[in-house]
């Protein structure tokens, strides 16, 4: 038996393929492929970077489905069908619309996949794969398993190995689509099967894809401890609380932690509420201590801003972006407010018939990257889409990315930190104008 496992594109630019030069390890498809039986046969398509070979012989397709990347794997999944190859989705996206994913597929895997994949694989062997497969949530791997590395050979993925500690986040912001999935929940891995993960290959610098890894502080403290005499470097994503912790943050700096994703979303209090952003909202004037924190504790942050609430103005997202240039943060996103399927965010804006594009911009052939999705209160959708683009646009420039540079905290704290500054903040700034009003999916 032969598996052939893809991660879709989001799509295209309107003259030309898209070609992701950040692309990062699709570790979940590693992890599947680990959980297969030895006797079958894997390979791995990135559609990021290389073609597909749909007439090369295979016989079970499955495809990972994020709600960017919607529009594309249903083509892919259909070019496959149409050949008479069974194809299986799964995902997140999946989990949340299996109703419109069903159309694509032979099969879907509605929730985490590890717990039943090797049902699939002896149902797929038999020619009795199931219309559905459930699997509970749970921890990033089952124990035992280790992702199959060796598939991302040659792929040209950045240096950096993805692993995952914790899966799901104990908080429950509006627009948020993990709250949704895991329902509010943390699910734990073993730390010993993290450590011999990390041991067992040859990357030092390490990205914890986890939603939220310092959602269950005592169990990262745990982890911190764990780390400390690897001597690795890693990166992951964090709620803003974490900055509260001053023995934690200590721990995190002494483990090798050079900065997380932090979801700062908004420095307007009353978005904060109607966000039920509750991590930030403790004690919020302008984040000038959790500023002060992670700046003493040498931490690369890139900050998450997330523009497009009521309460937002063309004014106010031009006060964000000074925010974020005075507290120098290392990276910092300035994304829409999008209204993902299943969210509460998306339940009231359907409410208020507020959603552009018939509700489903992910399909939407007249949806492009960056754009609005919806109707804001105090500006219209294009002005929300000109302003977030002209918000990257500002903080992305020559000047901006010379005095980031020169903090002696946090950039300039070691040669290696300063080159990669240079690294990925040149790299993420160059793929933020390629992927501006690209289109979704290749037909």
């Amino acid at each position: 038996m032969k598996l052939t496992l893809i991660k879709p594109t989001i799509g295209r630019r309107e003259h030309s393929l898209y070609v992701d030069e950040g692309r990062m390890e699709p570790l979940m498809l590693g992890v599947l492929a680990g959980l297969t039986p030895p006797d079958v046969e894997v390979v791995l398509y990135d559609d990021r970077m290389e073609a597909i070979p749909y007439d090369e012989p295979t016989d079970l397709v499955a495809i990972t489905v994020e709600t960017y990347t919607a529009r594309r794997a249903y083509e892919i999944a259909d070019d496959f069908r149409q050949r008479g190859v069974p194809v299986i989705l799964g995902g997140m996206h999946v989990a949340l619309l299996p109703e419109e994913a069903q159309r694509h597929a032979d099969s879907l895997f509605i929730g985490d996949a590890e717990t039943a994949w090797a049902q699939v694989i002896e149902d797929a062997r038999s020619g009795k794969l199931q219309p559905k497969y459930w699997g509970p949530p749970g921890p990033a791997q089952i124990g035992g398993v280790m992702p199959r590395r060796d598939l991302y050979s040659g792929k040209g993925y950045l240096p950096m190995a993805l692993m995952q500690f914790s899966r799901g986040c104990r908080f429950a912001c509006n627009f948020c689509a993990v709250s949704q999935y895991f329902d509010k929940k943390h699910y734990l891995r073993c730390i010993d099967e993290v450590v011999a993960e990390i041991v067992s290959q040859d990357r030092k610098f390490l990205f914890f894809v986890d939603d939220n890894i310092a959602s269950n502080q005592a169990a990262l403290k745990e982890l911190c401890h764990a780390l400390i005499p690897l001597k690795v470097h890693w990166i992951s994503q964090a709620s803003l609380d974490v900055t509260r912790n001053p023995e934690l943050m200590k721990l995190m700096e002494r483990s090798g932690c050079w900065g997380n994703v932090m979801g700062f979303e908004t420095i307007t209090p009353a978005s904060l509420r109607d966000a039920k952003k509750s991590p930030n909202i403790p004690g919020f004037s302008d984040y000038a201590h959790e500023v002060k924190v992670l700046r003493d504790h040498g931490m690369q942050t890139w900050a998450a801003f997330t523009l497009g609430y009521d309460h937002d103005t063309v004014a106010s997202i031009e006060a964000t972006v000074d925010f974020a240039l005075k507290s120098r943060f290392t990276f910092s996103a300035y994304n829409i407010l999008m209204p993902y399927p299943g969210t509460p965010l998306y339940r009231k804006l359907a409410e208020e018939n507020r959603l552009l594009y018939d509700g489903q911009w992910w399909l939407h052939p007249e949806y492009r990257f960056n754009q609005a999705a919806y109707v804001p209160a105090l500006m219209s959708p294009d002005a929300l889409t000109a302003a977030c683009h002209d918000a990257r646009t500002r903080y992305n420039s020559l000047s901006s990315l010379i005095t980031r540079f020169s903090d002696l905290k946090t950039n300039l704290r070691s040669a290696s930190r300063a080159l990669s500054f240079w690294r990925y903040t040149l790299l993420f700034r160059k793929e933020v104008y390629k992927k501006h009003g690209m289109r979704f999916g290749l037909r």
